[in-house]
């Protein structure tokens, strides 16, 4: 396909999307299945621009001066086809595939350039409502905190000390560029993509089939370090999912002591049988998914309890960019909800000595300090454990400074240490 084509059939996703308000992924494989001519190299363009538009609707509607999907398609397709906007004006030659032709405010809207006075809303690509949760979190660097979430993710795997080492790891992906991450000590990142380019897909790698890594942001790499599960411990990961933290945590405590995995939905659960299986992990029991009784049974057991809990996932917006504008004010409530509950569910867990471990892939302040400031209201046996000794014990050198500007607790962001947004505490219980 040409770039005309290319940018013709963004268009045409990007009105299902919104006409239909369906997910971004969703309606780029409804595409494909229905245009079998389009090769990968095809596809992978076309994602591009629908991803690209997402993650700066906001930003490329001002630009244009419209936020219609062709005015938001022309925005993006530049750089995500590395085009000139010459070679952008060649390839708009209203031909029967291609796209008519760029009119002269279409074309002054491609070179403008966002102005540093520029609205949150415009100068972070965020959505109006949320703009002053931001504010609150970050302050003068909100816009910059958006802007950098609003950015192509890299990959990012966790080296699977069971199996393998950094090194070997990276020489299975010195072919995409690999290096090693900046902070996590098991960390190896393949750089995101530019231009039309799409993130190797490393799952298909005969690495992965012998168990050497898995794909795991960094930051959530950190938050599994950090918590510290140690050989011989007896440790609880209350909010497991697919298993990716469980898995980290068994690795670190070299397959010795416990790690009881329970999640409340057993889809989000089943994947972890294939994951501990090939990781050669022995130390993991998986629980009952929704099984509240035989969870309340081992109330006052664990050395650590470790809660990734439910979260408005704001922290992930550069994988995610159409979750941005699917995530309503109501949604937030919710979520805030469900992590009173499920704090409280994790407290009598922890025995008394151990430490409670509350995580968020959200960079929202009402999911994270306020959060953990409720919880200790309202359980005093717990008390904030500065996270700087944590890391230096756990990872070693300088913690870096929190984004939201806080000492015992940790926020990662995207533009202050290159991860997705993950916000980190840890509450010790008295000992009685």
């Amino acid at each position: 396909m040409r770039p005309g084509a290319r940018i013709r059939a963004a268009i045409e996703v990007l009105e299902d999307i919104a006409d239909n308000h369906r997910p971004a992924s969703t309606a780029l494989a409804d595409w494909g299945r229905s245009h079998r001519f389009a090769g990968s190299g095809d596809r992978a363009a076309i994602g591009t621009i629908v991803f690209d538009v997402l993650r700066h609707k906001n930003s490329f509607a001002w630009k244009m001066g419209a936020d219609d999907p062709r005015a938001l398609a022309l925005a993006a397709a530049g750089e995500a086809l590395g085009l000139t906007s010459e070679a952008l004006q060649l390839a708009a030659d209203g031909s029967e595939y291609a796209v008519a032709p760029l009119s002269s405010e279409e074309v002054e809207g491609i070179a403008r350039s966002i102005p540093d006075d520029a609205p949150l809303t415009i100068a972070g690509d965020l959505p109006e409502w949320i703009a002053t949760s931001f504010e609150r979190t970050f302050g003068k660097r909100a816009a910059i905190e958006g802007r950098a979430l609003s950015c192509r993710a890299p990959v990012d795997l966790r080296v699977n000390s069971l199996k393998a080492t950094r090194e070997k790891v990276l020489k299975a992906f010195e072919k995409f560029g690999a290096v090693v991450t900046p902070w996590s000590p098991i960390g190896v990142r393949v750089p995101a993509p530019v231009g039309p380019a799409k993130s190797p897909n490393v799952e298909a790698d005969t690495a992965h089939g012998k168990g050497w890594f898995e794909v795991q942001d960094e930051g959530s790499q950190l938050a599994a370090l950090i918590a510290g599960a140690g050989p011989r411990e007896q440790v609880l990961d209350l909010c497991a999912g697919a298993g990716g933290k469980t898995l980290a945590m068994a690795a670190g405590m070299q397959n010795t002591g416990q790690v009881y995995a329970y999640d409340s939905s057993r889809s989000q659960l089943r994947p972890i049988f294939e994951r501990l299986k090939r990781a050669g992990v022995r130390n993991v029991q998986v629980m009952e998914a929704g099984d509240e009784a035989e969870l309340v049974n081992l109330a006052g057991r664990f050395d650590l309890v470790f809660v990734d809990a439910p979260c408005t996932g704001s922290g992930t917006w550069r994988r995610r960019p159409d979750a941005k504008w699917r995530l309503k004010p109501e949604s937030v409530e919710l979520r805030l909800e469900e992590q009173r509950q499920v704090l409280a569910s994790a407290a009598p867990m922890v025995k008394p000595g151990g430490r409670l471990v509350y995580v968020t892939c959200s960079v929202l302040s009402e999911e994270n300090g306020d959060q953990v400031k409720s919880f200790m209201e309202a359980h005093s046996e717990f008390q904030l454990s500065p996270i700087a000794a944590h890391w230096e014990n756990q990872i070693g050198g300088e913690m870096p400074a929190s984004a939201d500007g806080a000492t015992d607790t940790l926020l990662l962001t995207p533009a202050s240490h290159g991860t997705d947004g993950f916000f980190i505490a840890v509450l010790g219980r008295q000992s009685d």
